[in-house]
């Protein structure tokens, strides 16, 4: 992954994608971000999985934030940890929100589906960001000890 190249201690990519054009939660979402502290690569809506992840290796991303309002998340998330994997952001932390599926379903449902593709958070419409703030800057301080290499003491 390149190195950061900005002073903000967190880095994510955010976008809307697939051909998913709802642009209002993803401008709430990137101005709550970052008055949080928080570097914000918004690359706005219709993105593509590729776009996203050339984001996140240029930039040095802690994570992708996905957003999916229009129902089609399902079909435009599938392969998205695999594609990640395949161009070296292994512990790139993935998450994705919104109106994930079409037609009425169990959030917890949701959830567990986007789980076994790979999402390390998935977020209901009606997430409270405060929290998602919280979850996110703590899963990003996790992702990074988990990657320090134990040194022993002398």
């Amino acid at each position: 992954m390149k190195a950061k190249s900005n002073t903000r201690e967190y880095t994510i990519v955010l976008g809307v994608i697939g051909s998913d054009c709802h642009a209002v939660g993803n401008k709430i979402l990137a101005s709550v971000l970052s008055q949080a502290g928080i570097e914000v690569i918004n690359l706005g809506v219709m993105v593509s999985q590729d776009e996203f992840i050339d984001a996140a290796i240029e930039t040095g991303a802690d994570a992708i934030l996905v957003s999916s309002i229009y129902g089609h998340g399902e079909i435009d998330c599938h392969g998205l940890r695999g594609r990640c994997l395949e161009r070296g952001l292994d512990d790139i932390l993935l998450y994705v929100g919104g109106n994930l599926v079409i037609g009425k379903s169990d959030f917890r449902d949701i959830e567990t589906l986007f789980r076994k593709m790979g999402f390390d958070r998935v977020c209901s419409p009606r997430v409270d960001l405060h929290e998602l703030i919280t979850c996110l800057k703590n899963d990003i301080i996790e992702q990074r000890f988990a990657r320090e290499p134990l040194t022993k003491s002398a």
